[in-house]
């Protein structure tokens, strides 16, 4: 899947995801952070960032680069503290700053208050303009910063009213670790488009956004927070709030689809069965005659299983990639994308020649590099190519947090199925219905967000991010 975090002016590059993590009462919360955003790392390959407090001082380092290229022994041991939020994030065009980098740490009122984001505000431009004209002064294009300046504005007293006012000023997509001296605060949005986890490890509370950073840390998972929650953590235990009033679930069906690590549980349920249970309901509706079912990889492969387990033709690896180079999605220019492309998946030519094959992808977005992948394996030999898409078109934009172009760059809305086929190259192109998505999940229909195939958006969206927008956490 072609893909792309988070800048202010009515028109930036789109946002993506990010991961989250957080930690309470451990002697090595730094360490077991770096461990938990390395987990995470494909959440975010832009940057990374671990703020950490020993109840008397707080401390950070971040940076641009991938988790490991960030940290080191050194940074590491310098970050003392029984409490810590990380963040790893994407990029965007023109916001590869470090000052963007997350978490976001400021000192008010004598206190300090670290966040950490992920998703998308939609009110964030009119509230940052408000913001503004009160006389705020802003340190970033993040619309993250803004949730710090209405904390540190509100008119209450105590840290839980000041946090509870801010965030019922907000509106979209939020999962967010926040620190202060003493504490670790989880929140979920009342739609929980967001996934957010918590997890014990000797006897230390943990937050995530996935549950495979729990597992390299020998956590045990406990539960999801529950969207509208709020979860302080601190030395009296954990403190859960509900203060908002109850919104319909949104849950949004990319993680199953595409971004969630298949090793993850997301609201509650394993990502590799949900996408397996895709592929075996792609074959019902679309099967094809083939002599093997390859997956693009990674994304391509729990469904690409379920597909030739259900078809009872071979599966096999006939496109390798290559680990060392990012995601597509994260690399910021058309022209990069299409080099990636050629670096990150190469054809088995003996296995291809010849052959009539089923290539079972999760989304195309714009199609190009689709259409670059079907050429190379064209090349290889392949006597026809087939692809299989285990989701419905794209074809509106995402408001919520994932990097989906503008209407016009989705190829989905812009061509039929007929179309798209005869620009990539292909000899059939099957999508799996939204009806058969949906039946998929291991949820009712009813919880998940899937306004990026049916337009129908759960929050209203007034002032429409587009290329130039206010950049996301």
């Amino acid at each position: 899947m072609q893909k792309r975090c988070c800048n202010i002016s009515p028109q930036a590059d789109k946002k993506e995801y990010c991961g989250l993590f957080g930690i309470y009462g451990h002697k090595d919360a730094a360490q077991l952070a770096y461990l938990g955003l390395y987990s995470l790392q494909h959440r975010g390959q832009e940057s990374a960032g671990i703020v950490v407090s020993d109840e008397k001082e707080m401390r950070q380092f971040k940076g641009m680069g991938l988790v490991s290229d960030v940290f080191n022994d050194e940074n590491l041991k310098s970050l003392k503290g029984h409490l810590a939020i990380g963040h790893v994030r994407y990029s965007t065009t023109g916001s590869t700053l470090l000052k963007n980098t997350q978490p976001f740490m400021v000192e008010y009122a004598n206190d300090f208050l670290a966040v950490g984001h992920n998703g998308t505000l939609v009110n964030a431009l009119p509230l940052r303009q408000e913001l503004e004209k009160e006389g705020a002064i802003f340190q970033t294009t993040m619309d993250s910063e803004i949730i710090v300046h209405l904390v540190a504005r509100s008119k209450k007293k105590k840290l839980q009213d000041r946090l509870i006012d801010a965030l019922s000023r907000i509106k979209g997509a939020f999962s967010l670790v926040l620190i202060t001296k003493d504490q670790v605060i989880g929140v979920r949005d009342p739609n929980g488009f967001r996934p957010l986890c918590l997890g014990q490890v000797d006897g230390s509370w943990v937050l995530s956004s996935e549950t495979c950073a729990l597992d390299l840390i020998q956590a045990r998972y406990i539960r999801e927070i529950e969207p509208g929650e709020v979860v302080f953590i601190n030395k009296r235990g954990i403190h859960s709030v509900s203060p908002f009033p109850p919104a319909r679930h949104a849950f949004c069906i990319f993680e199953y689809i595409y971004f969630a690590r298949p090793d993850s549980n997301i609201f509650g349920h394993s990502v590799y069965l949900a996408r397996k249970r895709l592929g075996e309901r792609l074959f019902k509706e679309h099967p094809a005659a083939v002599d093997m079912i390859v997956p693009v990889p990674d994304s391509g492969t729990c469904a690409a299983l379920g597909y030739a387990q259900s078809s009872g033709i071979p599966f096999e690896m006939g496109i390798i990639r290559n680990h060392y180079i990012g995601r597509t999605f994260i690399l910021p220019s058309q022209h990069i994308r299409d080099f990636g492309v050629k670096v990150k998946l190469n054809p088995v030519k003996e296995l291809l020649k010849g052959k009539r094959v089923a290539i079972i992808e999760d989304s195309i977005v714009r199609g190009t590099t689709s259409r670059a992948r079907v050429k190379a394996i064209r090349d290889a030999g392949a006597k026809e190519v087939h692809m299989r898409i285990s989701c419905p078109p794209l074809r509106h934009p995402c408001y919520y947090g994932i990097d989906f172009p503008t209407k016009e760059e989705l190829i989905a809305s812009q061509r039929t199925v007929d179309e798209i086929r005869d620009y990539i190259g292909l000899d059939s192109l099957g999508y799996l219905s939204l009806e058969g998505m949906l039946a998929s999940m291991p949820l009712p229909k009813e919880e998940f967000c899937t306004c990026c195939f049916d337009g129908n958006y759960p929050v209203a969206v007034k002032h429409k991010p587009s290329r130039h927008s206010l950049e996301k956490g």
